[in-house]
């Protein structure tokens, strides 16, 4: 099972924190490829921990979904299922567009700068085709309205799905368009205006358009 070794440690995080974090990264990228066995003392040692926060982690990523663990068998990384997008946007768009509507009644000027500057960033991200970059500032922006709604139990569960948004991203389910960036400005538009209808339908759509172009990505 080869493990990198150059990775970067977080600080300030418990052993248990650094070794979920940096597991389910891995998993996300593809450097634990699906379908991978994993070894708890390999792991441990690749992380510089002892092994009881890396099976505390790999719980922890069995409970979110990414491995399998068969007691006195073996662990390994989960399949990737492409059509899960189908089941896993229509509950984050839905959290999302919740999070726009709590946010405008904590919007400022400083965030709605921060928005705009956000998505310029994406616009030239998308435009130079580097579509990782994009994913994670498409990511920064939607975080930008989740940490404004202010309601913890939201921003625990966006978390969590945004996880494996990233992992689909990876195995080219999910594709970023121009469509996006467009979207993204009108739901800035939006929330200075103080829409909310017309802004909860706007983020929905937005979310959704991902399963729209999965037939396209599959034909590809």
């Amino acid at each position: 099972m080869p493990i990198p070794t150059d990775h970067s440690k977080p600080i300030r995080q418990t052993a248990k924190e650094n070794a979920f974090n940096q597991l389910q990264k891995w998993i996300i990228d593809g450097t634990l490829l699906p379908g991978e066995k994993l070894n708890d003392t390999e792991l441990a040692n690749a992380l510089g921990v002892s092994r009881t926060p890396v099976r505390e982690s790999l719980q922890l990523l069995e409970a979110q979904g990414f491995v399998e663990m068969f007691p006195g068998k073996a662990t390994q990384v989960t399949e990737v299922d492409r059509e899960a997008i189908k089941d896993l946007l229509p509950p984050l768009a839905a959290l999302q567009a919740l999070s726009a509507e709590l946010a405008v009644e904590h919007i400022n000027d400083e965030t709605i700068d921060l928005l705009e500057r956000t998505n310029e960033r994406f616009a030239k991200a998308i435009d130079s085709e580097n579509y990782y970059s994009a994913l994670k500032i498409d990511e920064e922006f939607h975080q930008i309205i989740v940490d404004t709604a202010n309601n913890s139990y939201i921003h625990g569960i966006v978390d969590k799905l945004q996880a494996h948004v990233r992992r689909q991203f990876f195995h080219n389910s999910i594709v970023l368009t121009e469509d996006s960036i467009r979207e993204h400005a009108t739901i800035i538009d939006l929330m200075k205006k103080r829409d909310k209808e017309n802004l909860t339908n706007t983020m929905k759509v937005n979310w959704l358009r991902a399963i729209e172009e999965f037939p396209k990505v599959e034909s590809e």
